[in-house]
C-alpha cells in the first residue's frame, strides 16, 4: 500500500471472508465473487477486539449515518465510501399488533434513500467494488436490490446491469433505470435471471 493510500485508511475488525457453507477461509484483501462451493462469501471481524477498543465515547461525535460503524464495516479506506447519505432509521413500536404482555418492535428501514433495507448492504458492496477498482457491476434480483445497486453504482460511476423477472414490479424496474442500470426481464424466476 502506498503512503497517500495508507493515509486516507481507516481501523477496521474485518478479519478474512468465510464461505457461507463451508466455512473455508479467502483474503478480504483480495477481490472474490462466490467461494468455491458457489456460496456468498461472509466478512468476519475480530470481534473481542472491537470490544475493547470500539467505545461509545467514539461514536458521540460521529455523524448519525451507517458509517459511524466503520471499524465494524469492510470498507478499509474513507476515500472508497459510496454514501447516498444514509441516516439512521427509527424502531417504530406497535403496541395493537404486540404479543399480549410482550412489546413489538419494527425497524422502519423505508427511510433509506432506496426505501429498503438493500441500500445498506448495496452501498458497503458498491464501496468495497470501488475500492477493488471494479467499473462494472451486475444483480440478478427480483427488485429492490436492483435497485439500490444501480442507485449506488451511479453514484460511484459505475455502469450497472440489472437481470430481473418479468414480474418484478414495476416501481423497482423504473428506478433502476432512472440511475442509469441497463436492464433485462426474464421469462422465469429469480434464479434463471443468474445463470
Amino acid at each position: 500500500m502506498s503512503d497517500a493510500r495508507a493515509a486516507e485508511a481507516w481501523a477496521t475488525y474485518a478479519t478474512h471472508l468465510e464461505c457461507s457453507a463451508t466455512g473455508e477461509r479467502h483474503d478480504k484483501d483480495v477481490q472474490h465473487n462466490l467461494s468455491r462451493a458457489g456460496r456468498p462469501l461472509l466478512v468476519r471481524y475480530d470481534l473481542p477486539g472491537a470490544a475493547r477498543s470500539f467505545t461509545r465515547e467514539a461514536l458521540a461525535d460521529r455523524p448519525r449515518t451507517m458509517w459511524r460503524y466503520r471499524e465494524l464495516l469492510p470498507v478499509p479506506r474513507a476515500a472508497d465510501v459510496v454514501s447516498l447519505d444514509e441516516d439512521m432509521t427509527p424502531l417504530v413500536r406497535l403496541p395493537r399488533l404486540a404479543p399480549k404482555g410482550g412489546e413489538l418492535l419494527v425497524k422502519d428501514e423505508g427511510r433509506l434513500p432506496t426505501g429498503s433495507f438493500k441500500a445498506r448492504g448495496l452501498a458497503i458492496s458498491v464501496s468495497m467494488a470501488k475500492h477493488f477498482g471494479l467499473r462494472r457491476l451486475a444483480i440478478p434480483t427480483n427488485g429492490n436490490a436492483g435497485s439500490a445497486l444501480a442507485a449506488y453504482g451511479g453514484r460511484a460511476g459505475m455502469e450497472v446491469f440489472v437481470f430481473c423477472p418479468e414480474e418484478t414490479p414495476e416501481v423497482n424496474v423504473r428506478e433502476a433505470a432512472f440511475h442509469g442500470a441497463r436492464l433485462w426481464r426474464a421469462n422465469g424466476q429469480i434464479g434463471d435471471c443468474s445463470v
